[in-house]
């Protein structure tokens, strides 16, 4: 069963900046001559690599909403240049957004159990609405959404 991670997006204002961020380093790997994955750098590495490998995603929290999720693809440890241990987290290239859910912050990441995810907010085969972001946000705050 797969399991998730969930992150604070520091200095996203929103899943757009979120997206930009994500094409951007898309672009460099493919310059390098990589697949077009993301990554994100963590200090401590999960211990439950096999439930996270096995389907899992990192979602990441916006300005207080976890609001949309990466597919984790591999986790790499490795040490940094000063010699601290390390952990990159391999993404998928693509955004997905989720149904928002308000959450405070925290430190580092979390494990996020499957039947505690929130859902994909457009599912399959579906096209995806312009709404507004903070229009979305102020839904989901009022549980509307």
């Amino acid at each position: 069963m797969a399991l998730h991670l969930i992150k604070l997006c520091v200095g996203c204002e929103s899943i757009d900046d979120l997206r930009e961020w994500v094409t951007e380093r898309s672009l460099i790997a493919i310059a390098s001559g990589h697949q077009p994955h993301s990554s994100h750098t963590t200090r401590m590495t999960p211990k439950r690599v096999a439930d996270l490998l096995d389907g899992g995603s990192l979602y990441w929290v916006i300005k207080g909403q976890l609001c949309a999720r990466q597919p984790l693809l591999d986790l790499v440890e490795f040490t940094d240049v000063d010699g601290i241990g390390r952990c990159k987290l391999v993404l998928g290239p693509q955004v997905i957004e989720t149904m928002p859910q308000p959450k405070r912050p925290f430190q580092g990441w979390r494990y996020l159990e499957t039947k505690d995810a929130p859902r994909d907010l457009f599912e399959a085969g579906q096209s995806e609405k312009d709404m507004p972001a903070e229009l979305k946000r102020e839904l989901a705050e009022l549980g509307l959404l």
